[in-house]
């Protein structure tokens, strides 16, 4: 049984055959093509570990009015993503238990109306969570190098608009992808959105180090050591950076198997790597679960609120 029905679509390239997919992947290296048996009790396990810890998160920064920005607010809609990942894995993993088990009959035309629900929410997580990643690390480029304007720059009412705009896009984007998922054209511009965005994440977090360099460096010399409010902008850039570098690890070899779909269907190599698409999934249910312990362990304002929030005590 499989998880994740929207990259379940993606397992295999549609314009190869299985005799030669089979036949690829025997020729090409015995044993380390059968690929993973993950069992479906980690994929259960992990999804809920992320469910709660996502949700306490967004708990968190509800309920602490000083965490009530546009900086807490993007990373609130980030742990939404996360979550939406671990709400479709846990529903779809639930509905084939009971229907497997005959607890649950429901017509062929339902199940695959509920197939696409599910893969729509799975696709349009993976936008919003690349999306929301490059709108937290401009927010943190506009606190660091626009302190002083950072207020009239980033207003509430900008903040609501650009957080529409992206559950807006990444809604219609997903529908697009679950309709027209066998192109390749599709899938060319889901690839070429993901390296646009860790492109620019890195260009920013490029030039806040270049910053917090020249500072240490400041500080050496026996000069000005920075301001508190811009060394707190240099930790939050260190943790966006850990985010950026968990969210490249776990979602990197899922977005190289889109780019062997498009280039390299029936190649060996390629089909052997297919074969690794569960440990793919893994990765990125580990991403919503890592995500997280980042926020906890680095925000010492939200760690506050999460133990006030574990223990009760409103």
């Amino acid at each position: 049984m499989s998880t994740l029905a929207p990259l379940r679509l993606l397992r295999e390239p549609s314009n190869a055959s299985e005799g030669n997919q089979s036949n690829a992947t025997v020729g090409a290296g015995g044993g380390w093509c059968q690929g993973l048996d993950i069992p479906n009790e980690l994929f259960l396990a992990l999804g809920l570990v992320s469910l709660v810890e996502n949700l306490l998160v967004v708990t968190a920064i509800l309920k602490n009015r000083n965490l009530h920005s546009p900086t807490y607010y993007f990373i609130c809609c980030l742990a939404v993503s996360d979550m939406l990942v671990s709400i479709s894995n846990l529903t779809e993993m639930l509905f084939m238990l009971l229907l497997e088990h005959g607890v649950l009959v429901m017509r062929p035309s339902i199940v695959r109306h509920m197939d696409s629900v599910i893969d729509m929410l799975i696709c349009s997580s993976v936008v919003s969570s690349l999306s929301f990643l490059g709108v937290i690390a401009v927010d943190r480029y506009i606190t660091i190098f626009y302190a002083l304007r950072y207020h009239s720059i980033m207003t509430l009412q900008r903040a609501v608009v650009t957080m529409a705009s992206v559950w807006l896009a990444s809604t219609v984007s997903s529908t697009v992808l679950i309709t027209y998922y066998r192109s390749n054209t599709i899938l060319l511009c889901l690839i070429g959105f993901f390296l646009f965005m860790l492109v620019l994440m890195l260009v920013l977090y490029i030039h806040m180090f270049a910053l917090a360099r020249h500072h240490l460096h400041s500080i050496s010399s026996h000069q000005k050591p920075p301001t508190a409010h811009r060394g707190g902008s240099l930790k939050g850039a260190v943790t966006l950076t850990i985010l950026l570098g968990v969210f490249f690890i776990c979602w990197g070899p899922f977005f190289f198997h889109l780019i062997l779909i498009v280039t390299c269907p029936t190649n060996p190599f390629c089909t052997c790597f297919f074969s690794y698409f569960n440990l793919f999934l893994i990765l990125i249910i580990c991403n919503s679960v890592i995500d997280p312990l980042i926020y906890a362990f680095r925000s010492q304002e939200l760690r506050r609120t999460l133990r006030e929030v574990v223990t009760c005590s409103w």
